[in-house]
């Protein structure tokens, strides 16, 4: 049951008064007494330390804990309570979210606290602060030093029963440094971080050079670091920052176009906009991909962790020009963002819009004043230190005596007064021989004295010439600055472009055009196609991977086959091939992509050329190592990615394959006893793909063919051959080279033996490569580098000269065979 009360009546001396006010007034006096609470104690950094009141309580606390970084750390649960419960009573949630701030990389551009566990990222929040744990950062101590040497006021906290600083002695321009960020009433704040060794430079000129101008001050400070890195493109807005205090740049991402499997590129970004998280851009651009807002996307992953950083990957699609969808990702998504400055901060209570200059120079003229309090101080100290030690060295002088008054005196306050008199020591000098423990009073103790004497005697003389002159105060906040920038300096980070560049989409399409370009195949598997239908050159310097073995001319959104030595073709793309730089008269394979990543081949099966799937050409040339020879119809299945060319018998391959554009050609097998046989094509009648061929050379007991192809009888060509044994290891033959004119080899009819080309020497008994064609050919040796070839020697049945290393193959200028070529 509910029990009734009645009201208290008033005291007997209680008056009612009732005052009429103006609700317009109180509620304008109300609303600017909170605002200036909000400007003052929360949402504005002060322009001395750059500190908003809840990070400086956060630091002082931590410090007057004991929290130096070669301390463990602590939970940041305890952090937090310590602050809240003496300095800044205002809710756990924001001194928590201050303190994770302050230890983040990605914000700060030097962290003042050093964070252990999860203390988020640009997508996420961190970890609660119970599983946290934080101590100070070695940045932190440049912000602390000095605070028990009287550098700065301290004034009372929220309940007058302690005290903290006002501000710190930040030995570095913290504010210029890190930046800031906050929402007040009717105003904000939003300053971009900055190298600390440009800072500190800046600083430095102005110290010794008080007139100095914003140009001058921008040789050192050229524009923001941001902690995330990234490219700042347009310098105009940050010029006009630094002279008004407002003012916007743009950001943008560092990206760079990779090969991310053999067959596709990519877009790899490392660095984004400051306070864009890669998570973000990876949403925005599915998004758009599936609205077909942007095109070329193929996949976008993310593969940021903490021990390579941020891997944000961006696949494009075959067909599609990576340099124009980098564009596209710039303009649509946060790759390239804004950064508006608007240097709001505090200075003596009150909010000012202050540029580079004018920052730098309120901090400076800070840090002069903290030194000279800080001299003060250890003046001071240092004074009354000397004054007791002079008082202990006069008692040393005459111990027994010091100890006779003493021993005779009644009290302590007659044996100081005594003492006082006797040796004419102040009363402090005479309290502190009072309190000395014996020990001290030996020789060595006196020795020890006399150096901290003269110590002493030095530091003040210093301390006074500090104090006494301005140019040496000046010089030693210069030179501690010096310092501060050699211990905890480090490289920019951000890279400053006057201007973004013609887009890549104004000179680029967004799609590779269906230009003509040529399909490479090297001696060393290699894939690729040209930036352009340029002849290839026949003649320069060449390298590794150079040895082309098969060209073939089509467009970059054609399709090319490729001829293995099972008698098979596979259909390729010839957008999935890597593109080459232009050739410069020296054509390099050293950017392909080996055939593994466009056929998967079973074991013994090789790719021998590349054929065109044009219907222009008269058909494909075959010869086996039995001997067959066949001339396949340019029929293409449409519909199939591999098709049979020649139907092979039990344990016979393909040796050679020829594309052919015209008729007028010979076609010539080379056998492994030395025989050459060649005759004209159009003796070979076109086949149907099934068919088995018909017969091409007949060879010795247990000769095979080495070698097949066609020769154009109008060109100057040449036959090579190489000799070898069979008992030598794979690499290793110690034969002999011969190049021998193509006219010195009479041609005869199909299925006849030939004519002999090569004369073995001892230790040889079998060809282990040949080849005619037309000059200049090229040798490739077995790892793939180009060899020369010797004149030729003209003469049918010489032995050659030693081969100058195992040679792989031979080649010549590439193309379908044709009385021009």
């Amino acid at each position: 049951m509910a029990r009734r009360s009645s009201p208290t009546p008033p005291p007997e001396d209680y008056t009612e008064r009732i005052v009429d006010i103006d609700v317009q007034n109180e509620m304008q006096d109300s609303f600017l007494e909170y605002a200036y609470s909000v400007i003052y104690s929360r949402a504005l950094p002060d322009a001395r330390d750059g500190l908003k009141p809840v990070q400086r309580r956060i630091l002082y606390s931590m410090s007057e804990m004991g929290l130096r970084p070669e301390r463990g750390h602590v939970k940041s649960s305890r952090v937090v309570g310590e602050v809240m419960g003496k300095f800044h009573p205002h809710g756990d949630g924001a001194i928590y979210d201050a303190l994770v701030r302050m230890a983040q990389p990605f914000s700060l551009r030097l962290p003042v606290v050093d964070g252990h566990g999860n203390f988020g990222s640009p997508d996420d929040g961190p970890a609660a602060m119970r599983y946290t744990e934080a101590r100070l950062a070695p940045a932190a101590l440049l912000m602390t030093a000095s605070l028990d040497e009287a550098t700065v006021e301290f004034v009372p906290n929220y309940d007058d029963q302690l005290t903290q600083p006002e501000v710190l002695p930040a030995a570095y321009p913290n504010l210029l440094v890190n930046g800031a960020s906050g929402i007040a009433v009717g105003m904000a704040t939003n300053m971009a971080p900055h190298n600390l060794v440009e800072v500190i430079g800046a600083a430095r000129h102005l110290i010794a050079h008080p007139d100095a101008t914003l140009d001058d001050l921008m040789r050192f400070v050229p524009g923001p670091d941001l902690p995330t890195g990234g490219r700042i493109v347009g310098l105009d807005g940050i010029r006009e920052a630094y002279e008004t205090g407002r003012g916007t740049f743009r950001t943008r991402a560092t990206a760079r176009v990779e090969a991310i499997t053999p067959r596709r590129k990519g877009i790899v970004v490392t660095e984004l906009p400051y306070t864009v998280g890669p998570e973000k851009v990876r949403e925005k651009i599915v998004d758009l991909a599936r609205a077909k807002k942007i095109q070329g996307i193929a996949d976008v992953v993310d593969l940021t962790d903490r021990s390579h950083g941020l891997r944000l990957v961006i696949e494009v699609k075959n067909g599609f020009n990576p340099d124009a969808v980098l564009e596209q990702l710039y303009k649509l998504t946060p790759m390239e963002d804004s950064f508006g400055i608007n240097n709001v901060a505090l200075v003596d209570g009150q909010p000012r819009t202050l540029g580079l200059r004018e920052l730098l120079r309120v901090y400076v003229d800070f840090r002069i004043d903290v030194v000279r309090r800080r001299s003060q101080f250890r003046l001071a100290r240092r004074e009354e230190r000397l004054h007791l030690v002079e008082g202990l060295l006069v008692a040393i002088l005459d111990i027994d005596e010091v100890i006779a008054i003493i021993r005779s005196s009644d009290d302590a306050d007659t044996a100081r007064t005594r003492l006082t008199q006797v040796f004419d020591l102040s009363t402090q000098q005479a309290e502190y021989i009072l309190e000395l423990r014996l020990r001290r009073l030996t020789k060595f103790s006196r020795i020890e004295l006399e150096k901290e004497a003269e110590e002493l005697r030095r530091q003040i003389e210093e301390l006074r010439a500090v104090l006494g002159d301005e140019g040496a105060l000046r010089r030693v906040v210069s030179d501690e600055l010096a310092e501060v920038a050699k211990a905890h300096g480090t490289p920019r980070r951000t890279v400053l472009l006057a201007s973004a560049g013609a887009p890549a989409t104004a000179a680029t399409p967004l799609e590779v055009a269906d230009d003509p370009c040529w399909v490479l195949l090297s001696s060393t598997g290699l894939l690729a196609r040209t930036a352009s239908d340029e002849p290839l050159p026949h003649s320069g310097e060449r390298h590794q991977h150079d040895s082309i073995l098969a060209a073939i001319r089509t467009t970059a959104r054609g399709e090319v086959a490729l001829v293995t030595s099972r008698g098979r073709a596979r259909r390729l793309s010839v957008l999935e091939l890597p593109s080459l730089p232009p050739t410069n008269g020296s054509p390099s394979l050293a950017g392909g992509a080996p055939l593994g990543a466009f056929v998967d081949l079973p074991a013994g099966e090789r790719v021998l050329t590349l054929s065109s799937l044009d219907a222009g050409s008269v058909g494909l040339a075959l010869g086996t190592a039995h001997g067959v020879v066949k001339r396949v119809v340019p029929d293409h299945p449409g519909g199939r990615e591999e098709w049979e060319l020649i139907g092979l018998k039990d344990g016979d391959e393909v040796v050679g394959a020829v594309e052919l554009a015209t008729e007028a050609v010979e076609l010539c097998f080379i056998t492994s006893d030395a025989q050459l046989l060649h005759f004209p094509a159009a003796s070979v009648r076109p086949q149907g793909r099934p068919a088995g061929g018909m017969a091409g050379v007949k060879l010795g007991a247990g000769a095979t063919a080495v070698w097949f192809g066609a020769v154009d009888p109008a060109a100057d060509a040449v036959v090579v051959t190489v000799a070898g044994s069979t008992g030598a290891l794979p690499g290793t033959e110690p034969g002999a080279v011969k190049v021998t004119p193509w006219s010195e080899y009479p041609g005869k009819g199909r299925a006849t033996g030939g004519v002999r080309c090569h004369r073995f020497l001892r230790g040889e008994d079998t060809l282990i490569l040949g080849w005619a064609g037309a000059t200049p050919a090229r040798a490739s040796a077995a790892n793939g580098s180009a060899l020369e070839l010797p004149a030729a020697t003209g003469k049918r049945d010489g032995s050659g000269v030693p081969a100058p290393a195992p040679i792989a193959a031979v080649t010549a200028p590439a193309g379908p065979v044709s009385p021009a070529n």
